[in-house]
């Protein structure tokens, strides 16, 4: 993805009833009840092409959608009001990962949605406007009504919506991609991929703003409120789905059931951490051949290892196994110069992942990985960035032949390159 694509586009507890006039611990109000602070206009507009605009002409589109804006959204007794028509409402500040909470109530015919990451959107309807059965509406709001037809999360799992006229409870949890919909204290949108409706080829910004849209009819808003998450509770949230079907393959304490390079490895903290000038190969003494793993790793400035996939004990894994995946410090100067298929999440040297995903240097990364037949795929803190078949690669970077591409099984592991790059949460799902 291109760097300007990534720019500015950018704990759980159930809620029993209406939220609170207070904030929940942690988290802050979007809307004051007072007035529009905070908040700027946007149409339907790409934030891609709004990206490319120069910082003049971004200003001056910026004033003229809040002029309009101004002109159709009003407060009243504490409550957001918008007539049905004008720019939609858009937090100034940017988002990454978060739990938002909110009420809406709207009127017949209506209908609107909530724009995550300045991405459309999570649909709120009139479910007896017969005019929309087409579209849908039936079935229920809350659904990611712009993903694909038949893909997780485009239609609601239940149908929560109350009476026109009555309050609706939203909660939303996005980490990465990863969007997680209540609708009235129903689960509505399980975990799933939100798609980046202006360019399916490229996952969703990494962040971006809130967005109220407006479309045909009165909309009221009101208990607006975020929690931005931490890397540990962002990390959490992607760990527990589905935990239970995961097995521990590190218990935190030494190397036990790992071979290879044990001496240039150390455990550190809880955490499999590669001597810096050391390194080489250290491997599960278990094969393994569908699979998928989750970990989460450390990356120090300019940090460089891999994960082996399908590995022989001996030989390079970057060739000799299914493939080496990149553990990569993508963003350091050093490594501006690479061939795409060398950076974080790529099968080194034969597809090349999307940049632009890894958290700061320090912080913890939350890493999936799925391995299966020819097929493999690399979620990085809840944005897929690698989805491919090895079978069908055919050109290799240096025209370097990759022997092992085609193994069925194999060892997982670590492929250290002298550097301190830290692994933990070690655990494998075999499919």
């Amino acid at each position: 993805m291109k760097k300007s694509l990534l720019l500015s586009l950018g704990l759980l507890a159930a809620i029993a009833g209406p939220l609170p006039a207070e904030s929940p611990e942690g988290f802050v109000d979007l809307f004051n009840g007072e007035n529009l602070d905070g908040w700027h206009g946007r149409p339907h507009f790409s934030p891609i092409k709004f990206a490319e605009l120069s910082d003049e002409e971004r200003a001056t589109k910026v004033a003229e959608w809040t002029k309009d804006a101004s002109e159709h959204w009003t407060v009243e007794n504490g409550e957001l009001v918008n007539d049905g028509h004008g720019a939609y409402l858009v937090t100034d500040k940017d988002y990454r990962d978060y739990e938002l909470h909110l009420q809406y109530k709207t009127v017949p015919i209506a209908d609107s949605g909530i724009y995550l990451k300045g991405n459309p959107q999570v649909q709120i309807w009139d479910v007896n406007n017969e005019a929309q059965f087409k579209h849908g509406n039936q079935k229920g709001s809350g659904g990611l009504w712009n993903n694909s037809p038949g893909a997780p999360g485009k239609d609601p799992l239940v149908k929560a919506d109350k009476p026109l006229g009555e309050w609706n409870d939203v909660r939303i949890l996005q980490v990465g991609a990863r969007t997680s919909v209540w609708l009235n204290d129903q689960l509505v949108v399980d975990h799933a991929i939100m798609e980046n409706y202006w360019n399916r080829e490229t996952p969703l910004f990494v962040s971006g703003p809130i967005e109220l849209q407006t479309h045909g009819g009165e909309i009221r808003w009101r208990n607006l409120k975020i929690r931005e998450l931490s890397t540990e509770d962002a990390n959490k949230v992607l760990a527990d789905k589905n935990a239970d079907q995961f097995q521990s393959i590190f218990n935190g304490n030494d190397l036990e059931g790992w071979i290879g390079a044990t001496n240039g490895y150390e455990v550190v903290d809880g955490a499999v951490r590669c001597k810096k000038g050391s390194g080489g190969n250290l491997l599960t003494e278990k094969e393994y051949a569908n699979f998928v793993v989750r970990l989460e790793f450390k990356l120090p400035a300019g940090g460089n290892n891999g994960l082996a996939i399908r590995s022989p004990l001996k030989g390079n894994p970057a060739y000799d196994a299914m493939c080496e995946l990149q553990v990569l410090d993508s963003t350091h100067p050093k490594y501006a110069n690479l061939d795409e298929r060398q950076y974080h999440g790529s099968a080194y040297g034969m597809a090349a992942a999307t940049r632009g995903f890894l958290r700061p240097v320090g912080q913890w990364n939350f890493q999936e990985v799925t391995v299966n037949g020819s097929k493999i795929k690399v979620e990085l803190n809840g944005t897929v960035i690698l989805d491919t078949d090895l079978s069908q690669v055919s050109e290799y970077m240096a025209d370097s032949a990759h022997p092992g591409k085609d193994r069925p099984s194999g060892h997982f592991g670590f492929a250290g390159h002298g550097d301190a790059v830290e692994f933990r949460s070690l655990s494998i799902q075999e499919l």
